[in-house]
């Protein structure tokens, strides 16, 4: 992982992020809609985790320390389960808000400066999704993978905010008139339902990995290579454990032999099984944690 890339696209990020919070909260006090303040407010919070982020994407580039000995890895599906979990309690928090909002009626709302943020802040979102997205396919970053479809979701909802303006400025010239005061409150209800999921699916794979929950796709992996391991090399069996936290891959293998394997070379024939075994991992060294351990009693199995 190119870690000086990650951490410049999250630096211009949190830059972005800034400038669309200021104006979403400007715009939203100024025109008096709640689904602009809503957006500034989703802004201004993921500007927060998006620092956040980058100091733990610093952090995790460190090799280890006296006290976080297996490395800082683990910070990363914290940070995106934190990450997660505020923005799903701000979208329950908007669609209440826009109920209480149906019920007492809506509001009015001007909603040609509303138009205007609209386009403007949905070109900013749809652009930094778009290089996230082309940044993240070299470098393959959680944070990064975050940080776009939090992009994707701003860009989303600032798109529906531009139709339902433009929508409510054609109503204001016709019968349908009575109804421009609901527009804002049930866009955001709508709104937030949509993108509900977004960070409900964030909480979830992130608490999979704090959790140490087994990749099937790393499992199936290193099954796979251990069955081809282990009827080259006439091993009995083994057994293995893997877990991914963040970047980091923790693959555990532990293999019983024969009394006399390797009794002629030795500790040499062992290094050259470890080395098959990792050189057939698609995990690249510096993001996983990889050990193998041989005995020939099936006590230490």
């Amino acid at each position: 992982m190119d870690a000086r890339l990650e951490q410049q696209t999250l630096k211009r990020s949190i830059a972005a992020t800034l400038c669309v919070s200021l104006l979403g909260i400007a715009f939203g006090l100024l025109s008096g809609s709640e689904s602009i303040l809503f957006d500034g407010m989703f802004s201004a919070i993921d500007s927060v985790m998006s620092a956040l982020s980058l100091f733990v994407a610093r952090l995790a580039m460190r090799e280890t320390s006296n006290r976080f000995q297996h490395g800082f890895w683990h910070l990363e599906p914290l940070v995106a389960a934190l990450n997660g979990g505020i923005l799903t309690l701000l979208c329950l928090y908007a669609f209440l808000n826009a109920i209480q909002g149906i019920i007492k009626g809506g509001h009015s709302l001007a909603f040609g400066p509303a138009l205007g943020y609209a386009v403007v802040v949905a070109v900013i979102c749809l652009v930094m999704y778009r290089m996230e997205r082309r940044v993240n396919a070299r470098i393959d970053s959680v944070f990064i993978r975050i940080d776009a479809q939090s992009w994707l979701m701003a860009g989303l909802i600032t798109l529906a905010l531009i139709v339902a303006f433009a929508l409510s400025l054609v109503l204001e010239r016709t019968a349908w008139v009575i109804y421009t005061p609901y527009v804002d409150v049930v866009l955001l209800a709508i709104l937030t339902l949509c993108f509900l999921p977004v960070p409900i699916g964030i909480v979830i794979r992130a608490m999979k990995e704090v959790l140490l929950m087994a990749p099937r796709e790393l499992d199936q992996q290193v099954h796979a290579v251990m069955e081809s391991v282990m009827k080259r090399e006439g091993l009995r069996y083994y057994y293995s454990h893997v877990a991914r936290t963040g970047r980091g891959n923790f693959i555990e293998i532990h293999i019983l032999t024969t009394p006399e394997f390797a009794a002629h070379a030795g500790v040499a024939t062992l290094d050259d099984v470890r080395t098959q075994i990792g050189a057939a991992l698609s995990i690249a060294p510096e993001q996983r944690w990889f050990t193998v351990c041989f005995t020939a009693d099936e006590r230490w199995m």
